[in-house]
Order: structure tokens, then C-alpha cells, then sequence
């Protein structure tokens, strides 16, 4: 099986800073796998709070996460900064598919990458709806390259 190379910062077009925690470290005294994906849905969450489309306690549509995966290419340890970059790679109707990469706050070479994909549901019923115009902005704005529709699936 052969290894992917790790993306490099030009991969990626929205950047969010997370400064490591003592927790972050595990017993073999590097960052825990577990905690990439809590940086991955910070970095996408609080891109959407920032740009005003998620209210999460009371908006309408919710976006809610459907699928992930992460890829390791070094070990991170507390203490430092990372930097989480993020591009959308795919948009469907009512989903997007974001890649995301965690950088050590020095190098150009992630340390880890990964996706993340949510579906707009409304919040009452969590049934699948269209992305509103403002969000498809959003998600077209932050793609590295112009999107191809995704398949009908997503």
C-alpha cells in the first residue's frame, strides 16, 4: 500500500490557529488522534459562525457532520501552536466536502491531513435540505480550485 504525500499550505485556502494543550498529549507523549478531529471540527465550525450562517442554538438550516478521516504524517506535541488549514474539495446540494490540514505553527508540510463532510439538514426534522445561496458562496469562496458538482449521493 503506498503512502500518500503530506499537502502543503498551498493546499489550502482558510487558516485557523489552535494553540496545543497539556490534555492533547497522550501516554506516548504526543498529540492524541482523537483530538485532530476536534481541531478539524473547530477550524470548519467556527469559519461558519464567523461568516454569520451557523447559529448554533437556534438557526436554520444545521450542519451536521456525516463523514471523517485523518491521516498522519508526523506527531505533534504540547506545547506549540498548529495551524489548521481548510479547502472545499467538493459541493453537492445539500453537502460539502471540506479537506483539512494541521501544520506544526513552523513547517509547510502537514503533519496530518484530512476530510470532513457535513449535510444540511433543517433542525426541527434533520431531513437533508439545498444549501442556502449565502452558505454556496461560502463554500465556493474556500475552494482551492472551481467545483464540479458532487455525485447525487452526497
Amino acid at each position: 500500500m503506498s503512502r500518500a504525500a503530506p499537502p502543503v499550505r498551498g493546499d489550502f485556502v482558510r487558516w485557523r490557529r489552535i494553540a496545543t494543550r497539556w490534555a492533547d498529549n497522550d501516554a506516548y507523549g504526543h498529540v492524541n488522534n482523537t483530538v485532530y478531529y476536534q481541531w478539524f471540527d473547530s477550524a470548519v465550525n467556527a469559519m461558519l459562525i464567523e461568516e454569520g450562517l451557523l447559529d448554533i442554538a437556534s438557526g436554520d438550516p444545521i450542519a451536521l457532520v456525516v463523514g471523517t478521516s485523518c491521516n498522519y504524517f508526523a506527531p505533534l506535541s504540547f506545547p506549540g501552536d498548529v495551524d489548521v488549514g481548510l479547502a472545499v474539495v467538493e459541493l453537492g446540494r445539500s453537502s460539502v466536502r471540506y479537506q483539512l490540514g494541521v501544520f506544526r505553527a513552523d513547517n509547510d508540510l502537514a503533519a496530518a491531513a484530512g476530510e470532513f463532510v457535513h449535510v444540511a439538514v433543517n433542525r426541527s426534522e434533520r431531513r437533508p435540505v439545498p444549501w442556502p445561496p449565502q452558505w454556496r458562496r461560502l463554500f465556493q469562496n474556500s475552494a482551492t480550485t472551481e467545483l464540479e458538482e458532487a455525485s447525487p449521493k452526497l
